[in-house]
């Protein structure tokens, strides 16, 4: 099995499915418009890298993909409206991270994530941030570490919600360091920054597009990134790895999927198009002052990628015993 990190390589410039492999499906793709549902609330930043993926694809293919936002649920709401649609390629999924951990985390859901998709490509990839309010005595993570071990219960980190990658990845850091910190969570991820930001919960596990701004202007003090290599945006700040010798990786990833039995054709005339957009300038510029890279993986990466996530977020959620409650 490909290494996990080999899904969040930049690929762009690869293209791994063969161009030659056409059929009528794939000649006349697509003939009408695409519709696109995102299954979050418009203006996040699945909302966001669909909108800006899909703009390319109507100008390459000729048709509009037009964003259908689906909230709900945490996602399943419009997750299943894709699993449940004709598989004929104009019925297409822009998911976030939770396509890999909703299953884990409901004790059901109406979907399969592993046979109700033809996943199409993970689009960009951007990691979460651990952020500490100014007035916490740490100036890196592992100093943070000795003042939770030594102070049991006394600290308090913020997330985007219960079950959210936010909070995964807060539980993945405890989980490793066997820290007592409190969960405290929030509806979204702006008020759980803003929430550290004031002083009222210690620190934040933070989407980087979220709390970047903070960390510049220094608001809020930046220890470690939950990624297997440095961002961009913020490069004096260190991966986990760097900073205390474990590798915690936890991203937020966007991607497209069909409908399970969608033409593979179909799926590749698409695949192929998000690989020219990533390679565009004006992409790759927008997503990095959005926090995220390009990744472009091929629909077998993808789909493996779903099933090693799944595994991994299924281990966190069940030591911690988390509940979408």
């Amino acid at each position: 099995m490909l290494a996990r990190r080999q899904f969040l390589q930049l690929a762009a410039a690869v293209p791994l499915v063969p161009f030659g492999l056409r059929d009528a499906f794939a000649q006349s793709y697509p003939s009408k418009p695409v519709r696109m549902i995102v299954a979050s609330a418009p203006g996040g930043q699945t909302d966001t890298t669909a909108r800006l993926l899909t703009a390319k694809l109507t100008q390459s293919l000729g048709q509009s993909f037009i964003i259908e936002n689906m909230g709900g649920a945490a996602g399943s709401m419009g997750t299943v409206a894709v699993a449940r649609a004709v598989p004929d390629g104009y019925t297409l999924l822009a998911a976030g991270s939770s396509i890999a951990i909703n299953n884990s985390l409901y004790p059901k859901i109406a979907y399969d994530p592993y046979k109700d998709f033809a996943p199409i490509s993970l689009l960009c990839s951007s990691p979460h941030l651990l952020v500490i309010h100014p007035s916490i005595p740490a100036q890196n993570v592992n100093e943070l570490v000795a003042l939770a071990r030594a102070n049991p219960g006394k600290y308090s980190y913020s997330s985007a919600g219960p079950g959210t990658p936010a909070h995964l990845a807060g539980e993945l850091f405890k989980q490793a360091f066997g820290v007592d910190i409190t969960h405290v969570p929030f509806k979204g991820g702006g008020p759980g920054i803003m929430s550290t930001l004031g002083g009222h919960t210690s620190m934040a596990v933070t989407a980087l597009p979220t709390g970047m701004a903070y960390v510049r202007d220094g608001g809020l003090r930046a220890l470690g990134l939950f990624s297997s290599k440095r961002a961009s945006t913020l490069p004096g700040i260190p991966t986990m790895a760097e900073a205390t010798g474990h590798d915690l990786p936890a991203d937020i990833v966007n991607g497209f999927l069909a409908p399970a039995k969608t033409p593979r054709p179909i799926v590749d005339a698409i695949y192929r198009e998000i690989v020219k957009a990533m390679a565009a300038p004006d992409v790759r510029e927008r997503l990095a002052k959005l926090g995220f890279d390009p990744v472009a993986s091929t629909p077998e990466e993808f789909e493996t990628w779903i099933k090693i996530e799944g595994a991994r977020w299924g281990k966190v959620i069940r030591d911690a015993k988390i509940t979408a409650d």
